[in-house]
């Protein structure tokens, strides 16, 4: 079920010492220390944030901690922090780092201070409804610098070494597709909600997550020279679990747990930090809702992370290095019509506090007219040749998986919610979705290209402490990529993208454009040859809106198009379902062309059919045999061979469809659009992948080639 994917034998325990950029590591200058300081509330009720509104705890069910590790390499000394909480304004952070500095000598520069993201914390910031807790966060800071000051003082000659494990059993996308037809509206009154979190386990309204997952279990382990266990810094991508206030959440229980099993007691420090997860929790909203606990769930991932840590390698001659960067950016600023909504609202308020989301919502846009552009602190550090990253924003599992394939260290962890809280930095495309981790507000409520923007500097700062350039993402490999490239397609996008950049043509062709309403990333078909071992998931998009403009086409009576589609939109939905390939002039009255379709309503004989359609009024649909199921990958193979044409379904050499069919004016240039029509009628409401094009007619044998034996299309 687990996959050992990294460690630091495989990155560099059988190489000579890295010659970093702030020097050469001599063997045994590494030490390490560590240390845990209760950042437990001493008074109760205190007011705790993670909602849309305030609540108040009256118990501590378990303690909070911040839990610090301060390395030296022999030149360069840099402090990590984690704290219990569910997020930190960087004022706040900014005077523990000062008070830290003064009691320790380490310059603030060199420190890196994050949250784990409980939800069941004293409110040591005010987000959305609720307030900070003026008492909670003015003892914060001194906590956090006691941890720092006190693993300072515990520094003593150490190893270290890491280990990354593949955990895809317990975090999944918590953001969900919604169908056009039951889409919630925002707290506006506006329906734009094509994408929202947690839409209930499965529930008919959504169609499908609307992102990937980062499913690495992360692990830095230190010890000292006689073999002792100093501490693990650990990192994974899930958001948190849900537990009573006062409580560290799962966090808390992995790092108890994780100490416990590591054998050294108090003295050793195991920290959980928050990794890539604004749209990952633990819920998979496709199956039906496991029976648990929170305590149960975390003794499931410790389990996970202890057999990744019993085969780490470690070593004393790493050298470290730090950069930090600020990042300017704006805010997305109410217009005339929002500002006057929110007046509306507030007026009608019956106090000052926030009763409802809307009312949070109206006095968010204030929030955010008040301090139109925000200054993110970035950093980035690396140990031997692991990289980190740190951001001050909730991000999002596809930002996380494009900085790991771009960094230039061999292995790099993400830290979320480090150094400052600026919100969720959904990618660009996701803000055509729509959701809560759009809407703006304190919580959301930077600019659309932030997510780029922080990429991009973050990128620049791995360059910096690894002295090495960032590596391009390279499409996916694979059997399969090479059988459709033997076939000589004249296109073929692969549509594997994590960047907002259109759709690479693997033939070398201009890249295929994508409408607003595509989400990248998602789950294509699976099996032996879709890619290379070690690349994760085949990757496939998902249109929810949105087209793949592929072009014009060459002039020609005969083209082939060959793809994958997996349809989410139940066949009683509407009176088509969804177009999934279509071929003809754009912007001419009743869109004469070719066009392939998947039956809805309109007719129990179109139903869940495939069926071509010449436009409109341009002659009876020609309609398949076959009932296709909904959430299935299939394969298709669209083909016009001079009048005639032909459906060949999952290789299938019996076409589902074979009729005479004039081609209709398609004289010159003639464009290609997936998953809609034309003129952007009743769009595939599912994924797509794996399209390639071709300026004759494929026969039979070569479309079964492409179909057969390769995916198992039992898998939804």
């Amino acid at each position: 079920m687990f996959e050992l994917i990294r460690s630091a034998l495989l990155a560099s325990a059988a190489v000579s010492a890295l010659l970093g950029v702030e020097g050469r590591a001599i063997a045994g200058d590494f030490s390490a220390g560590a240390a845990a300081v209760d950042v437990s509330p001493d008074y109760l009720p205190a007011i705790v944030n993670g909602g849309f509104l305030r609540r108040d705890a009256t118990q501590v069910h378990d303690p909070l901690f911040a839990r610090a590790f301060v390395l030296d390499d022999g030149s360069t000394r840099i402090a990590l922090c984690v704290v219990d909480t569910c997020m930190m304004p960087r004022d706040l952070i900014d005077r523990a780092k000062a008070l830290a500095r003064d009691r320790t000598g380490i310059p603030t520069d060199r420190m890196m201070v994050s949250a784990t993201h409980t939800h069941s914390a004293p409110a040591s910031m005010g987000c959305l409804g609720c307030p900070v807790d003026p008492a909670y966060s003015a003892e914060l800071p001194g906590k956090i610098a006691e941890a720092i000051a006190a693993a300072s003082s515990r520094l003593r000659p150490a190893e270290v070494g890491w280990a990354v494990v593949e955990d895809r059993a317990h975090t999944f996308c918590r953001r969900w597709i919604y169908r056009p037809d039951r889409m919630p509206a925002d707290p506006f009154g506006d329906r734009t909600v094509r994408a929202n979190m947690h839409p209930g386990h499965q529930n008919p309204d959504v169609i499908g997550p609307s992102g990937p997952v980062d499913p690495a279990l992360s692990l830095i382990a230190f010890r000292g020279e006689d073999g002792a266990s100093i501490g693990v810094f650990a990192n994974y991508s899930m958001h948190y679990y849900g537990a009573d206030a006062v409580s560290a959440d799962y966090f808390g229980h992995v790092s108890r747990i994780l100490a416990d099993r590591l054998g050294g007691g108090e003295e050793v420090v195991v920290a959980m930090s928050q990794g890539t997860s604004g749209d990952l929790m633990w819920m998979d909203y496709g199956s039906p809702a496991p029976s648990r606990d929170v305590v149960s769930y975390a003794q499931a991932v410790a389990d996970v992370a202890a057999g990744a840590l019993s085969g780490i390698v470690y070593r004393d001659d790493v050298s470290l290095a730090m950069a930090e960067a600020t990042l300017t950016l704006g805010r997305r600023l109410p217009d005339d019509r929002r500002r006057s909504w929110a007046r509306s609202v507030r007026e009608s308020m019956q106090g000052e506090a926030p009763t409802s989301i809307p009312e949070v919502y109206a006095l968010e846009q204030q929030h955010l007219l008040d301090s139109p552009e925000r200054e993110l602190k970035l950093q980035a550090i690396r140990i031997g040749d692991l990289g980190l990253t740190a951001i001050p924003n909730e991000v999002y599992g596809i930002t996380g998986l494009k900085l790991k394939a771009s960094s230039p260290t061999p292995v790099t962890i993400n830290v979320e919610l480090a150094n400052g809280a600026e919100g969720y930095i959904p990618p660009p495309e996701q803000h055509a979705l729509g959701g809560y981790t759009t809407w703006p507000a304190r919580t959301a409520g930077l600019e659309v290209q932030a997510e780029p923007k922080i990429v991009e500097a973050v990128l620049g700062l791995l360059e910096r402490v690894s002295g090495r350039s960032r590596r391009p993402i390279a499409p996916q490999g694979g059997l399969y990529a090479e059988a459709v490239l033997a076939t000589e397609p004249i296109a073929y996008f692969r549509l594997d993208e994590l960047t907002w950049t259109g759709a690479a043509d693997l033939r070398g062709g201009p890249p295929a454009r994508l409408e607003p309403g595509i989400a990248l990333g998602l789950d294509g078909p699976e099996g032996p040859g879709f890619t290379d071992e070690g690349e994760g998931p085949n990757r496939a998009i998902h249109c929810a809106g949105g087209r793949l403009l592929a072009g014009p086409l060459p002039d020609g009576s005969s083209w082939t198009v060959s793809f994958w589609f997996w349809n989410g939109l139940p066949p009683d939905a509407r009176p088509v379902t969804g177009y999934l390939a279509s071929i003809g002039p754009e912007g001419k009255p009743g869109s004469p062309g070719d066009h392939l379709g998947l039956g809805g309503s309109l007719a129990d004989t179109l139903t869940g059919r495939l069926f071509v359609s010449n436009g409109e009024d341009h002659g009876d649909l020609l309609v398949g045999r076959s009932e296709l199921p909904i959430s299935r990958w299939c394969h298709v193979a669209f083909v016009r061979d001079g009048p005639r044409v032909r459906v060949h379904l999952n290789g299938d050499p019996d076409p589902e469809i074979d009729a005479e069919r004039p081609s209709f004016s398609l004289e010159g240039p003639h464009a290609l659009v997936l998953g809609g029509r034309i003129d952007g009628v009743a769009g595939l409401e599912g994924k797509l992948d794996e399209v390639a094009v071709y300026d004759r007619a494929l026969t039979p044998e070569e479309i079964r080639s492409l179909a057969l034996d390769w995916p198992s299309r039992s898998e939804p």
